[in-house]
């Protein structure tokens, strides 16, 4: 199981799971855009590289998060697919999709931010857990 939605007052709140950090990262994105968009009808036409550094792990996710949802207000793209390399608290990542285009893609609800309300990352028997509340 890549992630599940959690019962909360929120309008909705993820658990994700990675048996590594760059899985649980890609599988944040996942559900993020998958609030957002029908990925299924995302054609892969853009690729952008991005790069962050952050203190720690957790505060790694959260930028992480944050940065893709400044890209979708900003540039205009949501992505279909990720591909994630974390080392020493330094995250490089390959983002696939397109520009939103409503007559192209099945597009949901907007996220316009993550809380800090119950974020949290943990290390785990199985791998990685985290908590995210998305602001719609």
């Amino acid at each position: 199981m890549k992630y599940k939605i959690l019962d909360h007052t929120a309008d909705v709140m993820f658990e994700v799971y990675g048996k590594t950090l760059n899985e649980l990262f890609k599988n944040a994105a996942t559900a993020i855009f998958d609030t957002m968009v029908k990925r299924s009808t995302i054609k892969i036409k853009i690729k952008k590289e991005i790069e962050l550094e952050s203190s720690n792990v957790e505060q790694l996710l959260f930028d992480f998060i944050e940065e893709l949802i400044y890209i979708k207000d900003a540039e205009y793209l949501i992505f279909k697919d990720f591909k994630i390399k974390i080392k020493d608290n330094k995250l490089t990542a390959i983002l696939e999709g397109d520009k939103i285009n409503p007559k192209k893609q099945i597009l949901l609800t907007d996220v316009k931010a993550i809380t800090l309300h119950k974020f949290s990352l943990k290390k785990s028997k199985q791998g990685y857990k985290a908590v995210i509340i998305p602001d719609l």
